[in-house]
């Protein structure tokens, strides 16, 4: 089913005072009726009627209703010419600018002074990157009755067209394969027909461009990649063994030993099969060779740009490989220019260890995590032993294999501050994708998370 890209929902939050009726957090997002009558409009033309004795005091014979019913249109118009214009600036506004303040929403000055009042630019990026990654929730065939289950349901040249997201102006020319041989069975996904696409391979992601007409608006040629997450279940966090490990273990090109990730992290990003034609290649060289042919097309362009995205597990996958494209130096082009890497990541755990941190911070890499502040996954792994423990601990620690700390800027939201979501238990609502993008659609205070 096609998502409802929150960015194309109306959400009248300047409303005053209307009762929409709070929802589900499984982020059907819903408009409160305009149109509907007040409570004064509700009532009976007798109920409202004055006494009699009262309507000498009117000098201009006009009914009690009839005034209220006055009050009332010219309120409603007031309010639906705000609301217009404030449709009208949102709109626009980020168009008209971002091909001039590009560099800032990817992070060049670490989003300094773009979180309150919420930019609108970022706000709009960040939506749009994140509907990027929902694309491969919308896509992926979860149906285990279906012989291409774990696949993508469309083919690349058709990508976007069949999700309704053709305005988005990008062209899909890779698909990517992970093996399933990786101990994370809550993330992949198998058909239980005999006869199957593949029995070792899950499809985790893309690689688009921007076409030549978005390009122009964005204000630089734009390389996307989006890795796919979980969306219904959180057990594949149980499921990671919780162990750091060296990056250069994995055959990733690291200087310093102490930099480490996530095992599980590792081996499903370098992971391969080389009896399946769809994972012969990891990952890692799969999204490797396809940045690099992407850049010798377009490296004389005048502006260039590498965006990741991903949710939950997805989020670690683009940290992770962000890292490896900086790490070997894959972004710096042949005269001498880098082209800017930038990471907008969902609800992901963290990834590595301090030295890992520190390294990426060396590198440049600009890293922007979004994060509901009652979601489980971004709290793990390194539930005792992480970036808000003293660094005194932190520095005796740091040889152990379970000291993690998050990388790059930090925005934090809050759903329980929006009137449009349900409050609910249910752990897996507040790790909802769509539910994140509808808290940046109505984000206007960051400090305050006031909508």
């Amino acid at each position: 089913m096609a998502a409802i890209p929150p960015s194309n929902t109306v959400l009248p939050f300047a409303i005053p005072r209307q009762n929409p009726g709070l929802h589900s957090i499984t982020c059907q997002f819903v408009a409160p009726f305009l149109g509907q009558k007040s409570q004064f409009g509700e009532l009976s033309h007798d109920a409202t009627k004055a006494p009699t004795p009262c309507k000498v005091l009117s000098k201009t014979g006009d009914s009690l209703s009839s005034i209220v019913s006055e009050l009332e249109e010219e309120g409603t118009q007031r309010v639906l010419e705000q609301d217009d214009e404030e449709l009208k600036t949102t709109a626009t506004q980020p168009e008209h600018q971002l091909a001039d303040a590009w560099r800032e929403i990817l992070g060049q000055d670490d989003w300094v002074g773009l979180f309150d009042p919420m930019d609108p630019l970022l706000r709009s990026e960040l939506i749009r990157y994140g509907e990027m990654a929902q694309a491969c929730y919308d896509s992926f065939d979860f149906d285990p009755f279906s012989k291409y289950c774990g696949s993508c349901r469309f083919m690349c040249h058709e990508f976007f067209d069949s999700l309704g997201m053709s305005h988005f102006g990008y062209n899909v020319p890779r698909y990517l394969f992970a093996t399933s041989n990786i101990n994370l069975p809550n993330f992949f996904k198998k058909s239980r027909w005999p006869k199957v696409w593949s029995k070792n391979a899950n499809w985790i992601g893309y690689v688009a461009v921007s076409d030549d007409e978005t390009s122009k608006r964005l204000g630089r040629r734009d390389i996307a990649i989006a890795w796919r997450g979980t969306v219904t279940r959180l057990e594949w966090i149980a499921d990671l063994m919780d162990f750091l490990k060296p990056i250069s273990s994995n055959k990733i090109p690291c200087p310093d030993l102490t930099v480490k990730a996530e095992s599980g992290f590792l081996d499903l990003y370098t992971g391969k099969n080389e009896a399946c034609r769809f994972c012969k290649f990891s990952a890692r060289e799969q999204i490797l060779s396809e940045v690099k042919k992407l850049l010798d097309i377009y490296s004389n362009e005048e502006a260039v740009s590498i965006t990741i995205t991903g949710h939950s597990l997805g989020a670690a996958l683009a940290i992770l490989s962000a890292y490896d494209i900086v790490e070997i130096g894959l972004n710096a082009l042949k005269d001498g220019r880098a082209v800017p890497v930038c990471v907008f990541s969902f609800s992901g755990p963290r990834v590595g260890n301090a030295r890992f941190k520190e390294r990426l911070e060396m590198l440049g890499l600009k890293v922007l995590r979004v994060v509901n502040v009652h979601d489980l996954v971004p709290k793990s792994p390194g539930l005792f032993l992480n970036e808000q423990s003293p660094p005194m601990m932190m520095k005796l620690a740091q040889g152990f294999p379970w000291s993690y700390s998050h990388v790059g800027v930090e925005l934090a939201l809050d759903h329980k501050n929006s009137p449009f979501l349900k409050p609910t238990g249910d752990p897996v609502c507040a790790h909802n994708l769509e539910a994140h993008l509808h808290l940046l659609d109505g984000l206007v205070h960051y400090n305050k998370n006031r909508f």
